[in-house]
């Protein structure tokens, strides 16, 4: 029987803000690609995985600043997930990339593109970064964007690039702008939304954010891009990196963003479907950041894809 080695050596893996708060069981499902589920349940019950070298349990949230112990993993060929990269997809990424050298790569992420397999999907950005660049030794996710979220998405070409970078989210000297379209007249004043977020994860596995006392501290600055009849194009700003965040704040303001199936609304959405929208309205438009190798400054942009141009426009002839 042929062995494939998915992880041939123990890792060592740092956890940092932008991981926290996932299960570990989920983390390693993640990170070990073509690994069985059965397998990792079994490696984390046997207390192979550690965290800070203690035994955990499946259930266990990791916490920025966990050292995470993965053991060496062999998985026979015949019991590997399958993998269907999708070929088009890949072909589309490559037609993506804003920015590449030799420590990073910059995509404008399609809509509906999870950023790495999982939860049933079998094609992400990074297996299909994996399939364009086989010969990359490195390449890993800096951040994360939802799947029906478009724009700016990191990745790093080296592990000292990825710790770099991760530095600089965590002392938030990166600045990431997005564009929501969003229900109503967003009023002036608001340009400031503090509001704390709960993680809840249903039976189904689905994740649904609220804004509660016993939520993270959570920061999102907002500014008008434009006005429209009945909705507005707004700037939204993260200064902290919940999840949902940006969507349950405009949601918190009482202005949800178009097409959000979690936290919209349904008259909204129908009027913007009727303009030709069929996809959540949000976008990282641009990101500023210090090189991890140089230390010049790169202020980078992600146009809006024609369909969401499209929208705007008619949405402008509207409001003569």
């Amino acid at each position: 029987m042929n062995d494939k080695v998915i992880n041939a050596a123990v890792k060592m893996l740092e956890i940092f803000d932008e991981e926290a708060g996932q299960r570990i069981d989920n983390f390693l499902l993640a990170k070990l690609k073509g690994v069985p589920k059965s397998l990792i349940y079994r490696i984390l019950r046997k207390g192979e995985v550690r965290v800070n070298k203690g035994r955990i349990k499946p259930e266990y949230k990791l916490q920025a600043g966990d050292v995470v112990r993965v053991p060496p993993v062999r998985v026979s060929e015949k019991e590997q997930a399958p993998v269907s990269i999708k070929l088009n997809k890949v072909a589309q990424l490559e037609h993506q990339i804003i920015f590449e050298d030799d420590c990073l790569l910059v995509l404008n992420k399609p809509s509906g593109t999870a950023v790495h397999g999982g939860s049933g999907l079998s094609f992400g950005v990074i297996e299909g970064l994996r399939a364009l660049r086989p010969q990359a030794r490195f390449l890993e996710l800096v951040h994360r964007l939802d799947r029906d979220t478009s724009g700016i998405l990191l990745v790093a070409k080296k592990r000292s690039a990825l710790r770099n970078l991760h530095e600089q989210l965590r002392i938030k000297t990166v600045q990431k702008d997005y564009l929501a379209l969003v229900r109503g007249q967003w009023q002036s004043h608001v340009k400031v939304v503090k509001a704390p977020l709960l993680k809840n994860e249903l039976s189904s596995g689905e994740r649904i954010v609220r804004v509660s006392e016993q939520g993270k501290p959570s920061e999102t600055h907002f500014s008008i891009e434009e006005r429209y009849l009945n909705a507005t194009l707004v700037k939204a700003s993260p200064v902290t990196g919940r999840t949902h965040q940006i969507r349950v704040h405009a949601q918190y303001a009482g202005h949800p963003i178009a097409m959000d199936d979690k936290y919209g609304d349904k008259n909204f959405d129908a009027a913007m479907a009727a303009l030709g929208l069929n996809r959540l309205f949000l976008h990282a438009a641009s990101i500023r950041f210090e090189h991890p190798k140089n230390g010049e400054i790169l202020c980078l942009n992600a146009p809006l894809d024609e369909k969401m141009k499209a929208v705007l426009k008619k949405l402008r002839e509207q409001s003569r």
